[in-house]
């Protein structure tokens, strides 16, 4: 497999969080059936996946159409991605997203922001529109990344039994950690870029 293909799909799986989004979705699903918990996972994973790819294929004529650049956004990208990795590192009661409201979810929140959210949408877009000619490169790793966040979230309330809740605390905020080194980057690559652009 090509190198880039599993470098995005690294830097996606650390985006999408899928261990630190284990006491949400057993929390969003505490209230339903369980034999309705892995439906749901899918069908929220499967909003995500179409929205991922939605925003990866028709990213740049987005930003054409609001008129913002590619140095815009990874700055915002970067911000967006650091704030959500301090929150996961230094998590609130309420949770990453803010508190939620009861029943059986449906969209929202799991499928956004949890999975979806603007920093994975921020990733998908700035991946495409800095290499349109590489989209099934793009979609390959989005497609990886979104299988195993799948995978892991439908075993959630197991590995949340098996594991403790402390452990997987510890591994949400381990990748929130290496999420706030990535995000730091990313916004030092957008600023080195607008200081090329103000050099020209």
């Amino acid at each position: 497999m090509h190198t880039d293909v599993v470098s995005a799909a690294i830097l996606l799986i650390l985006v999408l969080d899928p261990f630190g989004n284990i006491p949400l979705v057993v929390a969003a699903l505490a209230g339903v059936p369980p034999r309705r918990h892995a439906r749901i996972v899918l069908r929220e994973c499967a909003f995500a996946y179409a929205i991922l790819l939605g925003f990866m294929v028709g990213g740049r004529t987005f930003m054409q159409w609001l008129q913002l650049s590619d140095v815009a956004l990874s700055i915002a990208g970067g911000i967006i991605l650091f704030l959500i990795a301090l929150r996961m590192v230094f998590p609130r009661p309420e949770g990453i997203f803010g508190k939620m409201v009861g029943g059986e979810p449906f969209l929202v929140p799991l499928a956004v922001p949890a999975i979806a959210g603007p920093s994975a949408l921020a990733t998908v877009m700035l991946m495409s529109s800095k290499d349109p000619a590489d989209l099934p490169k793009w979609v390959l790793a989005v497609t990886i990344a979104m299988a195993l966040t799948t995978v892991v979230l439908l075993a959630s309330s197991r590995l949340q039994a098996a594991l403790g809740e402390r452990a997987v605390a510890a591994f949400g905020r381990l990748m929130g950690l290496v999420l706030t080194a990535l995000a730091v980057q990313m916004l030092l690559n957008g600023v080195r870029e607008f200081v090329h652009t103000l050099a020209r």
